[in-house]
């Protein structure tokens, strides 16, 4: 298999879907003739023509509104916020008419809004949030979160698929920085389905995106004291693989969630609430949360590096937890 960026993984998935289905098309701001602002969509207006990748006006609404009409008439859109960020300005097209349609009336809402999030670039409060946690409270969106270069293209493709509008959020930090091996020919992930990162015994971390490597390495400085740690990375977090979550808090007794979204209302809360009602006489110790502080994210860079969660502070939260 061919090693491939984080980057290079979404774009041969979404170039995959787009010859083999004459349905998918792609749409926001810059996407065409410049190549999307990460260059995720280099090349596809010159394969696909200005019909099937369409650069939008400076309007998230007019985005979304139009992906929902076009799923609305039989279409499969794939759309992109540019940033995570200002997908806020489409939240009443997305929460109030994409995410009920398919209840209320039957219709499939097949749209995917590529959502590229995620902090470490000194991008300020614009350009850098993680704003999982505000859709995974929302009934008919889907809330995907890949690590990997292979799981980004696997998890691409079951998001085109999905009959339900899919928010697909695509860490920055990781576009260029992460490589791996990702199968050329087409396949897909499955929704809901965790997938251990790192094996470990001790002590599970649960997280997702960015924050998985985070984890890892954390996990390898803490082994060096004979501490043993298991990374779960949950690649969905609606739907969320509850029952691997479950399984491990059982096993391991002892869990941390994180995650660089911030804490309070965080998806975190919700694993750890899960945790506590259905794995409680399985614990020896709190389950523990670590994320971002419940203000904007910082310009600044070393208060942006304050800001997001750091190895070393993973590091001292597992020590706590083995300690305890």
């Amino acid at each position: 298999m061919a090693e491939k960026t984080y980057l290079q993984a979404i774009s041969d998935g979404l170039r995959q879907e787009m010859r083999l289905d004459q349905r998918v098309f792609v749409l926001g701001e810059d996407v065409g003739v410049y190549g999307g602002a990460f260059k995720v969509t280099d090349g596809f207006q010159a394969e696909f023509g200005p019909w099937r990748v369409l650069d939008m006006p400076l309007s998230e609404t007019a985005i979304v509104a139009g992906a929902t009409g076009a799923a609305l008439m039989g279409m499969r859109p794939v759309a992109e916020m540019q940033f995570a960020d200002f997908v806020s300005c489409a939240w009443d097209h997305l929460v109030t008419v994409a995410a009920k349609q398919h209840y209320r009336a039957g219709t499939p809402i097949p749209i995917v809004l590529r959502l590229p999030s995620g902090g470490g670039f000194s991008g300020g409060p614009f350009h850098s949030q993680n704003p999982e946690s505000l859709f995974a409270h929302i009934p008919g969106l889907k809330v995907v979160c890949p690590a990997t270069p292979e799981d980004a293209k696997g998890l691409l493709v079951t998001a085109i698929e999905d009959a339900n509008p899919v928010l697909f959020f695509e860490h920055k930090h990781l576009y260029r920085r992460i490589k791996g091996e990702v199968p050329d020919e087409r396949y897909s992930t499955p929704f809901g389905k965790a997938r251990i990162h790192r094996e470990g015994g001790d002590i599970v971390v649960v997280t997702w995106g960015a924050m998985v490597y985070t984890a890892a390495e954390a996990a390898g400085i803490v082994a060096q004291d004979g501490i043993s740690v298991e990374v779960m990375d949950l690649r969905t977090l609606i739907p969320w693989d509850r029952e691997a979550v479950l399984e491990s808090a059982r096993r391991t007794s002892k869990v941390l969630v994180l995650h660089e979204d911030t804490r309070t209302g965080g998806f975190g809360a919700e694993i750890a609430a899960t945790i506590a009602e259905e794995a409680f006489e399985y614990l020896d110790g709190p389950v523990k949360r670590i994320a971002a502080p419940d203000t904007p994210v910082p310009f600044s860079p070393p208060l942006e590096q304050a800001y997001l969660p750091q190895i070393d502070d993973v590091v001292a939260g597992l020590r706590e937890l083995a300690a305890y």
